[in-house]
């Protein structure tokens, strides 16, 4: 029940902060709406589909990356345009990290599904299914912001956060290919021990 409560407490407190005064509320909207509509399918799943501490955890972290974004817009995060003055260079690449948890947040989620509903067993085949899933999953959030740039025109500049580069959704997606393997090999046997404890109960 703590762990609940914190868990709540955490992204709401991050949801007002990113709600107040936000950069662009239009872009507001688009970047944090994924956020605002995973907690209510986790609301209403948690007792016929209870998930591991691990991923509940992982999409709390992946809600307040959103957040953050949402409030600077993915181009203008304060301690990506320091980091870039270190490193000497212009761009602002706090989309990068947002692309690298599209991969590494859902790869989690999507193998807990396929081992929990027994589509696939742990392994290589689980491990190449989850990482074509998000290579999907990632393909298909750049063609929805290739749709709201086509349907609102200048006003979705900030949602893109391209920043002038011309590789930046082949990157996008290759960051999130990134993040699904990191996941799968960091996190894979912390996940199965979860699980098991899980079932068992």
């Amino acid at each position: 029940m703590n762990n609940k409560i914190a868990w709540c407490g955490i992204y709401l407190s991050v949801l007002v902060w990113s709600a107040i005064k936000p950069a662009d509320p239009f872009t507001w909207w688009l970047e944090a709406l994924p956020a605002l509509v995973a907690v209510p399918l986790l609301f209403f799943t948690r007792k016929r589909f209870v998930l591991t501490p691990l991923v509940y955890f992982l999409v709390l972290v992946h809600c307040c990356v959103l957040f953050v974004g949402a409030h600077y817009t993915y181009a203008e995060v304060p301690l990506f345009d320091t980091i870039a003055q270190w490193m000497g260079g212009e761009r602002n690449n706090y989309d990068k990290v947002g692309h690298f948890a599209q991969g590494f947040i859902p790869a989690m989620l999507a193998r807990e599904i396929m081992l929990r509903n027994q589509a696939v067993k742990p392994g290589a085949w689980c491990a190449f299914l989850v990482t074509c899933f998000v290579l999907a999953f990632s393909a298909f959030y750049e063609l929805i912001e290739w749709w709201v740039a086509a349907a609102t025109g200048e006003g979705a500049e900030a949602f893109l956060g391209t920043q002038g580069y011309v590789w930046d959704t082949q990157s996008d997606m290759f960051l999130a290919l990134i993040g699904a393997i990191v996941a799968l090999l960091s996190l894979s046997r912390v996940q199965d021990k979860q699980i098991a404890k899980l079932t068992a109960q």
